[in-house]
C-alpha cells in the first residue's frame, strides 16, 4: 500500500513480523516486550498488528490484533469478552438540552445501575429482561455451557443485563459536528463474562502444565488451546456466548438510557446512524486466503465500508469512522486513545484541580474516584487518530456534554 502508516516492529528470534500504526504515539518498553513474547508462539501469525492506542496488558498487549493459526489464547482475548462501544443518532439538536444537565445525568444513573458491586446490579430484574434473555437464548446457552463446566458461576447473568459496571466503561450524551445529539455507550459482557474469561484462563493454565513444547513459552498467560481438543470447542462456544450478551447489553441500557431521556427532553427519534462494535474479542476470519482465528485486545472490525467508534476519555472528542479494509491491519483499527499511565501511576500524578479543569465542559463525576479516568491518563486522541488514517476515515467527530462513570 503506497499509504502505509505501519512501522516494522521486530520480534527478535521470530519469524513473525510486527506491524505497528505508532508513529507520533508512545509505546513503553513493557509493551513493546510483550509484543515480542506473543510473536515467538509459532501458531501466532503471519504477523501480528499493533494499534496506537497500543498499551501494556495482562498475557498480550491491548491495542492488538493476533491472528492464529490452530490455536486459540485465552488470556489474549481477556476477561472483558465482547467489550464494546454503541452509538445512536437521534433527532435532536443541542438547542434542545437544557443548560443544566445535571437532572438528566441523574436520571440515567438511576435508569441504569452503574458501578461494580450489588450497586451496579438490578435489585429486581424487570420482565423485559427476563425476556431478551428468553429470546436471545442467552439462558439457555449459558445453561448448556454450565452442564460442561460447573464451576462457571451463572447467577449475575439477569442482574446485570442492562448494567455499566465500572473502570473504563461509560454513557456520554454527546453532540457532532452539526449540532446533533448523540447517545455513546461502553460496556461488556460484565460479571459473567469475566468468570468465563478467568476460568478459561486458569484451565488453559492447567492444560499448560501437561504439555510437551517444543518450544518456550516465555509467559504463562500465553497458555493455549489447540483446534480439536475439547476445551478448544468449549471455549469457543463460551466465549461466542459472552460476546452475544455483550451485545445484547448494549442494547438494553441503549434502550434503557434513551427511555430516561424521553422522560426528560423533548420528542425524538432516532436516526439510521447506529453502531453497535466489539473491541474485545476473537473469531474465525479468512485474510489472504487463509483461515484464521483473530483475536482483538482493545481493537475495532474496520473492514472497507464498516462502521465504528473511537472513543476518547472525559474531556476529548470521539469518533464514529468508516473502515478502509486494509490488510495489513487484518481490517482493524484502535479502540480508543489508550492509556499512558497505569490507574496507580494517575491516582498518584493527577490532582483533583486538574481533572476538574479538563472536564470542565462536561456533566460528569468529578471526584477522586475517577481520577485514573482522567483525560491526562489516556494519550492524545488526536495523535491517535492521525497514526491511522490508512485505517478509517472519520465519519462525525463528537463531543460530550455528559459522562456517566460507574
Amino acid at each position: 500500500m503506497s499509504n502505509q502508516q505501519y512501522e516494522l516492529l521486530h520480534a527478535e528470534g521470530s519469524a513473525t513480523p510486527i506491524k505497528g500504526w505508532v508513529h507520533g504515539v508512545p509505546l513503553e518498553d513493557s509493551a513493546k516486550q510483550q509484543l515480542r513474547n506473543i510473536a515467538t508462539l509459532p501458531f501466532v501469525g503471519p504477523w501480528v498488528a499493533v494499534m496506537p492506542d497500543v498499551h501494556l496488558g495482562k498475557g498480550a498487549t491491548v491495542g492488538s490484533v493476533v491472528p492464529t493459526r490452530g490455536a486459540i489464547i485465552p488470556a489474549a482475548v481477556g476477561v472483558d469478552i465482547g467489550c464494546g462501544m454503541a452509538a445512536v443518532r437521534t433527532t435532536l439538536r443541542a438547542s434542545d438540552l437544557p443548560d443544566n444537565l445535571a437532572q438528566l445525568r441523574s436520571s440515567i444513573e438511576r435508569g441504569v445501575p452503574v458501578g461494580n458491586g450489588r450497586g451496579g446490579e438490578h435489585g429486581k430484574p424487570s420482565d423485559g429482561i427476563h425476556a431478551m434473555l428468553v429470546e436471545s437464548r442467552l439462558a439457555e446457552r449459558l445453561g448448556a455451557i454450565k452442564a460442561k463446566h460447573r464451576k462457571i458461576r451463572t447467577d449475575k447473568v439477569d442482574r446485570q443485563l442492562g448494567t455499566l459496571g465500572g473502570g473504563n466503561h461509560f454513557i456520554e450524551v454527546c453532540l457532532d459536528e452539526s449540532g446533533a445529539v448523540w447517545v455513546m455507550l461502553h460496556s461488556g459482557s460484565r460479571g459473567t463474562g469475566n468468570l468465563i474469561g478467568s476460568y478459561f484462563i486458569e484451565r488453559a493454565r492447567e492444560e499448560l502444565a501437561q504439555r510437551v513444547l517444543g518450544f518456550d513459552l516465555p509467559d504463562k498467560d500465553l497458555a493455549f488451546f489447540l483446534e480439536g481438543e475439547p476445551l478448544f470447542d468449549d471455549y469457543v462456544e463460551a466465549v461466542s456466548w459472552a460476546q452475544d450478551y455483550a451485545r445484547a447489553n448494549r442494547e438494553a441500557m441503549m434502550a434503557r438510557v434513551l427511555a430516561e431521556m424521553r422522560h426528560r427532553l423533548p420528542k425524538f427519534q432516532l436516526e439510521q446512524m447506529a453502531v453497535n462494535c466489539h473491541h474485545n474479542y476473537v473469531q474465525k476470519e479468512t485474510h489472504g486466503g487463509e483461515e484464521l482465528l483473530v483475536t482483538r485486545k482493545g481493537a475495532v472490525s474496520a473492514r472497507a465500508g464498516e462502521l465504528g467508534i473511537i472513543p476518547g476519555s472525559m474531556g476529548t472528542c470521539s469518533y464514529i469512522v468508516r473502515g478502509k479494509g486494509s490488510p495489513d491491519s487484518f481490517h482493524s483499527c484502535s479502540h480508543g486513545a489508550g492509556r499512558v499511565m497505569s490507574r496507580t501511576a494517575a491516582r498518584q500524578q493527577i490532582t483533583l484541580a486538574q481533572h476538574r479543569e479538563a472536564t470542565a465542559h462536561v456533566e460528569c463525576r468529578k471526584d477522586a474516584a475517577v481520577i485514573d479516568e482522567s483525560p491526562a491518563a489516556y494519550k492524545s486522541i488526536d495523535a491517535v487518530m492521525a497514526a491511522q488514517t490508512d485505517l478509517v476515515e472519520v465519519v462525525h467527530t463528537l463531543r460530550q456534554v455528559l459522562c456517566v462513570k460507574g
